[in-house]
C-alpha cells in the first residue's frame, strides 16, 4: 500500500482518506480513529438525549395544543432517542437517508437533537453542498417550527430561535471546512499519484529509447564486423592457393571478429529483453579518435581506405558529435565493402567550433557486373544514418555524383 495510508500514523485519519469506496460504492473499513469518533458521537448523543429527557421530567411541559405532555411520552421520546442513537454506526453509509428519516424527530423530540445535528454534519462532510443544503434547511425549517410550536416558559422565544440559528449554521460552517480539508488531501493524493504514475512511465520510455539506442549502435556495429567477416572469408575463397601464412593470417582476423559478433550480439540480446533493467555496465563508446583504427580495420581487410582529417582542436569535439561521425564513417565503409568491392574509399573530416563537423566518404561506382556473392543487408543503414543525423540537428546527403562517384555526406553542428 502505498500513499496516505502506508503513512506512519495512518490509524490517526478518517476511512474516507486511507482508502477509496470500492466498484460497489462501500465505504472501507473504520480506521482507529473511526472508531473513537463513532464511540465519542454515540455516548454523546446518548448522554445529551437522557440529560434533556431528565431535564423535561423535572417540570411541566406545555403541549402544541393547549395542556401539558404525559410524563409517559417524555418517558417513551427519551428511551426512543437514546435507542436511535444507535444509527450513528452506520452514518457514513446513508447520511442523506438517516437525515431525511430524522426528519420528524426535528419537530417533536428535543432529546435528539444532539443526534440530529451530528447526522447533518455527516451530511454536509460526505455529500455535495447541492444535496446537503436542502436537507440543512429542511431540519433548520422544522427546529424553527417547534421553537413556536413547544417554546419554553423559561425561554424567549427569540433567544431560542437565535441560538437554533446559531447552533445550526455554526454546526454547517464547520463540516463545510472539515469536507474543504479532505477534498484537499484527496486531490494531493491523486496528484501525487499521478505524478509517481509519470514517472514511471518516463522512465519506462527512458529505458525503451536507451534499449533502442544502444540496438542501433550494435546494428551498426554488427553489419560492420559481419561485412569484414565475409570479405576475408571471399577472399580466402577467391584464392585457394594462398601461402600458408596469409591464410593463417586471414583466419584469425576472421576469428576475431567472430568473437567480437558473437560479443555484440549478446549485448543486443540483453539490451533488448524486457527485463533487462540497464544496470551493467556499458561498452565505452566509440569516437572520432577511433576512426583511425576503425580505417586499418578495413584496410586489412583488403580495401583501400585513405582517411583526411582537418579538425580545428580535435580534442575539443563533443563526445556525441565525435560518436555520431565514427557511425557515419562505419556505415559508409560497410557500403563500400558491400556494393563496391575493390573500389578505393576517401573518408574526410573536416570542421571546428562554431562552423561544425563534415563528414563524407566517397568511392567509385563499381563497373562490371554484380559478384554472385554479394554481402546481404538491410537496406536500412541510410534510413538510421538520417534519423540520426536529423537527431543531432544535422543534414545528411546521399547519392550519386555528377563524377560518378557515391558520395556519403553529412553536416553536425559543433556549437562555439
Amino acid at each position: 500500500m502505498t500513499g496516505i495510508a502506508a503513512s506512519e500514523n495512518a490509524w490517526l485519519l478518517p476511512s474516507a482518506l486511507t482508502a477509496a469506496p470500492d466498484r460497489a460504492g462501500r465505504q472501507p473499513r473504520r480506521t482507529t480513529r473511526d472508531w473513537i469518533v463513532d464511540s465519542l458521537c454515540f455516548l454523546i448523543a446518548a448522554g445529551f438525549a437522557i440529560m434533556v429527557s431528565w431535564d423535561l421530567h423535572q417540570r411541566d411541559q406545555p403541549g402544541p395544543l393547549g395542556g401539558t405532555i404525559p410524563e409517559w411520552v417524555l418517558t417513551l421520546d427519551g428511551w426512543l432517542s437514546v435507542a436511535l442513537c444507535g444509527v450513528l454506526w452506520v452514518r457514513r453509509r446513508w447520511p442523506v437517508q438517516l437525515a431525511l428519516a430524522g426528519l420528524p424527530l426535528s419537530l417533536i423530540s428535543p432529546p435528539s437533537g444532539m443526534l440530529i445535528l451530528i447526522v447533518l454534519f455527516t451530511v454536509v462532510v460526505h455529500r455535495p453542498l447541492k444535496i446537503a443544503a436542502p436537507v440543512t434547511g429542511l431540519h433548520l425549517l422544522a427546529a424553527l417550527i417547534f421553537c413556536w410550536l413547544r417554546p419554553d416558559p423559561t425561554v424567549d422565544v427569540r433567544f431560542a430561535i437565535a441560538l437554533t440559528l446559531a447552533i445550526m449554521v455554526s454546526v454547517t460552517l464547520w463540516a463545510m471546512v472539515v469536507r474543504a480539508r479532505r477534498q484537499l488531501v484527496v486531490s494531493l493524493r491523486d496528484r501525487a499519484h499521478r505524478a509517481e504514475a509519470e514517472q514511471q512511465l518516463r522512465v519506462a520510455q527512458a529505458r525503451h529509447l536507451e534499449r533502442t539506442r544502444i540496438a542501433r549502435e550494435m546494428h551498426d556495429v554488427l553489419a560492420h564486423r559481419i561485412s569484414l567477416l565475409s570479405l576475408h572469408a571471399g577472399a580466402l575463397e577467391f584464392r585457394p592457393d594462398a601461402a600458408p601464412d596469409e591464410v593463417a593470417r586471414a583466419a584469425g582476423v576472421i576469428r576475431d571478429n567472430a568473437h567480437l559478433a558473437l560479443q555484440d550480439l549478446r549485448e543486443v540480446i540483453g539490451v533488448l529483453r524486457e527485463e533487462s533493467t540497464g544496470e551493467g555496465p556499458e561498452r565505452p563508446q566509440p569516437t572520432l579518435a577511433d576512426l583511425a583504427v576503425l580505417a586499418e580495420e578495413s584496410r586489412r581487410a583488403g580495401m583501400r581506405v585513405s582517411v583526411r582529417e582537418r579538425i580545428e582542436r580535435p580534442e575539443a569535439v563533443p563526445a556525441g558529435i565525435g560518436r555520431n561521425a565514427y557511425r557515419i564513417v562505419q556505415e559508409g565503409l560497410t557500403n563500400a565493402r558491400k556494393h563496391a568491392l575493390g573500389s578505393a574509399v576517401t573518408v574526410t573530416v573536416v570542421g571546428g567550433p562554431g562552423t561544425g563537423l563534415s563528414v563524407e566518404v566517397s568511392n567509385r561506382w563499381p563497373v562490371g557486373q554484380v559478384p554472385a556473392q554479394r554481402i546481404p543487408g538491410t537496406g536500412t543503414g541510410l534510413v538510421g544514418l538520417a534519423e540520426r543525423t536529423s537527431l543531432a540537428g544535422g543534414r545528411l546527403e546521399h547519392g550519386r555524383t555528377a563524377t560518378g562517384d557515391f558520395r556519403l555526406a553529412a553536416w553536425l553542428p559543433w556549437s562555439a
